[in-house]
């Protein structure tokens, strides 16, 4: 006879009618009476079987009492349920136990409610709870779809380093590491720089890759490791990547609603609400900003910087991520180009997530000028001995030029809902978490 075949759980619906064979994991395992329903997983979802002790008894003798997590083949034949999770579930008549979880030492998730610490401590297990297994497919569909949109605009994949010999962002938030004799170097706070030199050499780049920053905070949106695409285009400008970018956020979302839909499903999503998210997404002056704060009993005043509640306020009034251009240059790095025609504006913009997911995007228009850029560098204090061949990118053929840093985890965070932007990375950097 011909062996049935193996198949995923997110495909058994293909499959209905027809014995086939799964490798997977005891997810649950429900008694009543002479009758098993263990639940199995198997990384692309869970499936619900059903076991006689009568008609398969070698089958329910092997699960009866099997602990959970316990890894398994089964074979079964597929069949339509409304009432088990996915509308299936497998009529049980084989399995082999791969790895049995002992009694002594049992699966330390329980089915139940548990402190956050707890799960941190245990990530290496909490992955595998079809929430967070979710999230996870959720994140992988993101990369992709930021890649695929990303080469069809004519943008080459090109990475830029992780160590680097000075700051891009500010020196306050640097992780200093011992470098070969004696050097030291400094993980990257970005790869934009970096781009900017491919961008003369390659026209439109972009780089995707982990990023850190050292900062001390606590707040739900911040990692000390997480992960950016970052584009980089010459002769580009401001306006372009603000098209740019909605273009890249609505074809992620979109590509999710599309291809994860099952996932977004598991948790409870609002479908329609990211449905919604369609350019032309709004766009805002930094002046218009402040005006809506104040307007809402907000107490910002220009020249600030706006943090976690006053991003909230402001992307509440739309549907969809909203664009807050030209802040005072004051604010932003040291490296933005200012407004022609306000030069105490930066041509510079940021993307603000709705429902209170804060900023997703931040970019703009880089200084061309090489006498701008050093003194920049000196106003901030930088060390220009560790810039000269970022200089060099102005003192070689020059051009006007711009690109953006899009953050995965606070982009998928918002996507999924998710309260701790914690959950969308698979193992997690805190300031005081480095374990797992």
């Amino acid at each position: 006879m011909t062996k049935p075949a193996i198949v995923n759980i997110e495909h058994v619906g293909q499959h209905a009618g027809e014995e086939v064979t799964l490798q997977g994991w005891l997810y649950n395992l429900r008694e009543s009476g002479k009758l098993l329903f263990p639940i199995f997983r198997d990384g692309t979802g869970i499936l619900q079987g059903v076991v006689s002790q009568k008609e398969q008894p070698t089958a329910f003798e092997a699960l009866h009492g099997l602990g959970q997590e316990s890894s398994v083949i089964v074979t079964g034949k597929i069949r339509p349920e409304p009432r088990a999770p996915g509308g299936f579930e497998m009529g049980v008549t084989h399995v082999e136990v791969v790895g049995r979880v002992k009694e002594s030492e049992p699966y330390p998730i329980q089915l139940k409610e548990h402190g956050v610490d707890f799960l941190l401590d245990r990530r290496h297990l909490w992955v595998r709870t079809p929430r967070q297994a979710s999230i996870l497919r959720i994140r992988a569909e993101a990369i992709r779809a930021g890649r695929e949109f990303m080469d069809a605009q004519g943008y080459t994949l090109a990475d830029a380093p992780i160590f680097t010999p000075a700051a891009c962002e500010g020196t306050t938030t640097l992780f200093e590491v011992q470098y070969v004799d004696d050097q030291k170097a400094y993980l990257t706070q970005s790869g934009q720089l970096y781009s900017e030199a491919l961008a003369a050499a390659l026209g439109k780049v972009y780089c995707f890759g982990p990023t850190f920053r050292a900062e001390k905070s606590k707040t739900r949106r911040h990692l000390t490791e997480f992960w950016m695409l970052e584009p980089e285009a010459s002769y580009a400008h401001l306006e372009d990547m603000m098209a740019l970018g909605e273009g890249l956020v609505s074809h992620i979302v979109q590509s999710v609603v599309r291809n994860r839909r099952r996932e977004l499903e598991t948790l409870k999503r609002d479908i329609p609400k990211l449905e919604a998210v369609l350019p032309p997404f709004p766009r805002i002056t930094y002046d218009d900003a402040v005006a809506i704060l104040q307007q809402r009993g907000n107490p910002a005043k220009w020249g600030d910087d706006f943090g976690g509640d006053e991003e909230t306020i402001l992307s509440s009034q739309f549907d969809r991520p909203v664009m807050v251009h030209r802040y005072p240059a004051a604010i932003k790095a040291f490296y933005m180009e200012p407004d022609p025609l306000r030069s105490e504006l930066a041509l510079g913009f940021d993307m603000l997530a709705p429902e209170g997911y804060g900023e997703i995007i931040g970019g703009g228009e880089r200084i061309s000028s090489y006498d701008l850029l050093v003194k920049r560098l000196r106003e901030n204090n930088l060390p220009e001995e560790a810039f000269q061949w970022y200089l060099d990118l102005r003192r070689y053929g020059s051009v006007p030029h711009a690109g953006f840093g899009m953050g995965l985890e606070r982009t998928v965070a918002w996507i999924c809902g998710t309260e701790h932007i914690r959950e969308v990375v698979p193992f997690p950097r805190m300031i005081y978490r480095v374990y797992p």
